[in-house]
């Protein structure tokens, strides 16, 4: 049975579909914090970063569909978010991309494709421009690389319920369940000023790219999806329709037949 969630209205009351069970889970320590990861599956490895405020269990309806493609997938809850804790340092998307390469380390993955969310693909393409030879590609969805890239912020209630879902799972999850406000000021502050990409950093990277925006967007301009498509050698722009920045969770058999099929072109 096909899953549609335009208005998150089941994610707002039950969350994404449960992760699957996972025989290889835990905590890899890196620079002040204790990340947690997952793994699925086996095959060619395919590493998910969730957005910003969210946690791994919002992939809940992409895991099984790459498992059952013949790939191993891991999912890794953000430095702070989810189960994975953080210390007193500010948020910096750089440092999430080198705790995404810690766990690489830990499960002794050479190399990987990243799928990132939002913040997640920011954090992916910043790991595959610093580390080009661990990444053997990039599905970049909903992100901006520069200031930019972002549209005026307007609530709605597709947000709003997103926000709310956020608030439970982090309450339910995290090591501090009560610093949710914190938590949410410290992360927008990260967003407020990174990244900061130029196009000449842009066309620096030396992976493939596929640059990917649902077309009502809240968040992320159309153009700035369109100028890396162009500033990013040989990347390609996808566009999703009926969606906005919560595709994988909106239309997940949409949004998983495009990454399946990106990932099968790497």
């Amino acid at each position: 049975m096909s899953v549609t969630d335009n208005e998150l209205l089941n994610f707002e009351a039950h969350g994404a579909a449960p992760l699957p069970r996972s025989q290889h889970h835990g905590f890899v320590e890196n620079d002040g914090a204790r990340i947690w990861y997952a793994s699925y599956g086996s095959g060619p490895a395919v590493i998910l970063l969730h957005g910003g405020l969210g946690n791994a269990g919002n992939w809940g309806f992409q895991v099984p569909a790459l498992v059952a493609a013949g790939r191993q997938v891991v999912v890794i809850d953000s430095r702070g978010h989810g189960r994975s804790t953080r210390d007193a340092c500010p948020y910096h998307y750089r440092q999430m991309s080198e705790d995404a390469l810690a766990v690489m380390d830990h499960l002794g993955l050479v190399k990987a494709a990243l799928v990132g969310w939002s913040d997640g693909a920011c954090t992916a393409l910043i790991l595959a421009d610093q580390r080009p030879e661990r990444v053997s590609g990039v599905f970049f969805f909903a992100c901006n690389m520069d200031p930019s890239g972002t549209l005026e912020f307007k609530p709605t209630p597709i947000i709003d319920r997103c926000f709310s879902r956020h608030r439970k799972d982090y309450q339910a999850l995290s090591a501090t369940p009560d610093a949710f406000e914190n938590f949410v000021g410290d992360v927008s502050k990260m967003m407020a000023s990174e990244p900061n990409y130029t196009a000449a950093d842009l066309a620096s990277i030396k992976v493939p790219v596929a640059v990917v925006l649902g077309e009502n967007d809240e968040f992320i301009k159309r153009e700035h999806a369109d100028y890396l498509a162009r500033s990013i050698p040989d990347a390609e722009l996808i566009l999703l329709p009926e969606v906005s920045h919560f595709a994988p969770l909106q239309r997940p058999e949409h949004f998983n037949r495009e990454v399946l099929a990106f990932l099968d072109r790497l």
